[in-house]
């Protein structure tokens, strides 16, 4: 079981504070729903627990051992980071860039194994795109786009799979298609941690919620201990009336939004 940490680590940029004095311990086997307005700092949250970004103050530690003291191609084994956009200067085909998420194991000069190959073609199955694999990238939908930098972190096999808003882009159909996806790694062992903005697919699909609040973590916990009426008004100026389906699952309806407060 894979355990990821962070304690007490704050990040300070230009005299702005980004993150402050955030712990918290992840799990292997879990789907984690990252919450919170535009500039709470989910991104900077991820990018830190992908080791992409370095504390202040305070450590990030994966198994006991401290992000930092990892080779970069040991923790890209073992830590996916999926961005919410990618570019790419040069002209790739879908296959070229769900490979690249073999790079690490493939180094300068190993060429492509057998391995290799049925990682990405079971990557593209996955993500259900393996009918774009020879197109060119830019030529995609901005969904298809996504879709593809998800298949490149699959192709890689890490057990720690971060994804920064992997379903913004995505019409409804493939947006509860990689969530579906998600849920199903973290069933197979993976850690899963991914930011969202819709609250209700938090509820359906998370085992954890994080609620981020300028920079600040203001709960941990499970979807019904943190996505409460009172937290929905406070961080998301959101009045909500809790609702359950005909399957017991728990949903909001959203009657309208209150105004901001500072």
């Amino acid at each position: 079981m894979d355990i990821l940490q962070a304690q007490h680590a704050s990040i300070t940029v230009a005299q702005s504070q980004l993150l402050q004095d955030i712990t918290l311990t992840l799990h292997s086997g879990q789907l984690i729903a990252l919450l919170g307005l535009n500039g709470a700092g989910k991104t900077t949250l991820l990018k830190l627990l992908a080791g992409l970004w370095q504390a202040n103050t305070g450590k990030v530690l994966l198994n006991n051992v401290e992000l930092n003291l990892f080779r970069r191609q040991t923790l890209a084994i073992q830590i996916s980071y999926v961005p919410q956009q990618t570019h790419f200067e040069f002209a790739f085909t879908v296959w070229d860039i769900v490979m690249m998420g073999r790079n690490p194991y493939l180094g300068r000069f190993r060429p492509e194994t057998v391995k290799d190959k049925q990682a990405v073609t079971r990557a593209l199955e996955r993500t259900d795109i393996t009918h774009l694999a020879q197109r060119w990238f830019h030529e995609l939908s901005g969904g298809e786009k996504q879709r593809v930098i998800i298949a490149r972190s699959l192709a890689t096999q890490a057990n720690i799979i971060l994804l920064d808003e992997p379903i913004a882009s995505l019409d409804i159909a493939h947006a509860l298609a990689i969530l579906q996806l998600c849920r199903q790694l973290a069933d197979e062992g993976h850690l899963i941690l991914l930011s969202l903005h819709d609250i209700n697919a938090a509820l359906r699909y998370a085992d954890q919620v994080i609620l981020l609040h300028a920079g600040q973590l203001k709960a941990i916990g499970t979807p019904q201990q943190v996505l409460t009426t009172q937290a929905l008004q406070t961080h998301f100026h959101l009045l909500g009336e809790p609702l359950s389906t005909h399957c017991g699952q728990s949903l909001f309806y959203f009657e309208h939004c209150l105004p901001a407060t500072k």
